[in-house]
């Protein structure tokens, strides 16, 4: 018998699975990149923050964090990762769309990721422009992307990004 995905809030339930899911994804460089260092400043947001469940398995997790971009509030989202057998069948896609329709809900008005711009470009992800935002650990320019809620916010951010409970 097939059993459906689902598409849920995150909860700590899912903890466990999502971590064991990134480590393999990511492994241990992980702890060194700059969007872990600002997601260590305080937890991700569990009303924004998604996984897609096959009969109770975690096979996908997108999580989002408040953070600040100089004084501005924004999110960070990611990480975003799905297990290696259900890639390819849209559940990013979907937990990316899911995600950002529960930030303009809710009133955000940027989010920012580092990541392939030709992957995340379909959901409206643009590259920040060089010099505006300033990551606390080096960064591929041509990787830091910005979805704007609000048209031209990328044009009024600029600053250090820290985690909210930071600013």
């Amino acid at each position: 018998m097939q059993l459906e995905l689902t598409y849920t809030l995150e909860n700590s339930v899912h903890d466990l699975q999502i971590e064991t899911m990134n480590a393999e994804a990511f492994g241990p460089a992980r702890f060194t990149r700059a969007a872990h260092l600002i997601r260590e400043g305080g937890g991700h947001d569990m009303q924004l923050s998604y996984v897609a469940l096959h009969g109770g398995a975690v096979v996908g997790s997108l999580r989002m964090t408040q953070i600040v971009i100089g004084d501005t509030p924004a999110l960070l989202l990611g990480p975003l990762v799905i297990r290696p057998e259900w890639k390819s069948r849209g559940l990013g896609g979907k937990l990316i769309n899911m995600s950002i329709e529960a930030a303009k809900n809710v009133g955000h008005k940027i989010i920012l990721l580092v990541g392939d711009e030709p992957y995340y470009q379909r959901f409206g992800f643009r590259m920040v422009p060089f010099g505006k935002v300033i990551m606390p650990a080096p960064v591929n320019p041509l990787r830091l992307l910005s979805y704007e809620i609000e048209p031209d916010m990328t044009k009024s951010v600029r600053g250090l990004v820290r985690h909210a409970s930071k600013a």
